[in-house]
């Protein structure tokens, strides 16, 4: 009887123990199947993550073009490129380049005022010029149609009063615009003077204006 309970409380452990293993390996998930049967879903950007990168991307253009817009500035404005002595070899930065090219389009407008004025003188000079230049074409034609007119010599006296009309009506505007504090303000005084009141169609005018006196005097 002893050996029978024993070989009995044998088979019953050996029995739970088989029971027990069933249902733990009854309990462990089969992985391989689940495995293949698994299969990972794309990615997907949201409406939001689109509209921050495509933000992020128009504001990297921006930046890169007003960046392209101040080294186009800086390459073409001249005083961009003088470093200061303050400066040194440092970049220059965007108010100092944007000030720089205000003060250099100021100097364009200038430059191309006192150009334009310059221009315009010359057309006057080129203007009186020409009709400088008919005027004696006149004066030889009609001294070719009457060779005989105007033979009666001129005395000295006459050309005198004629060189010192010119010279007086010449020195009113020389004396009102001529300073003599220094030589270098007399200097520049002259030509200026010059430049002003000693133009063709201005000499002519003081000519005919004395010669129209003296003929008024002679005759």
């Amino acid at each position: 009887p002893a050996l029978f309970m024993e070989n009995a409380r044998k088979g019953s452990i050996v029995s739970r123990a088989n029971s027990i293993g069933s249902t733990s390996a009854s309990s462990v998930p089969n992985t391989d199947d689940e495995d293949s049967d698994y299969h990972q879903e794309p990615y997907k950007e949201s409406y939001k993550d689109r509209r921050r990168r495509a933000h992020t991307q128009a504001e990297q253009k921006r930046r890169d073009a007003i960046k392209k817009g101040y080294d186009d500035l800086q390459a073409i404005v001249p005083t961009c490129e003088q470093q200061d002595f303050f400066i040194g070899s440092q970049k220059l930065s965007k108010a100092i380049v944007l000030q720089k090219t205000i003060d250099y389009i100021q100097f364009l407008h200038k430059e191309k005022k006192k150009q334009e004025e310059e221009v315009s003188t010359l057309r006057k000079e080129v203007m009186a010029l020409k009709i400088m230049k008919v005027n004696y074409e006149q004066i030889v034609k009609a001294h070719q149609d009457n060779p005989n007119e105007g033979k009666d010599p001129v005395s000295d006296e006459v050309k005198f009063n004629l060189f010192q009309g010119i010279m007086d009506s010449l020195f009113q505007s020389f004396n009102a615009s001529i300073s003599v504090t220094s030589f270098q303000e007399l200097s520049a005084c002259v030509f200026s003077w010059i430049e002003e009141h000693c133009k063709p169609q201005t000499l002519r005018d003081i000519v005919i204006g004395v010669l129209h006196q003296l003929k008024s005097q002679l005759y």
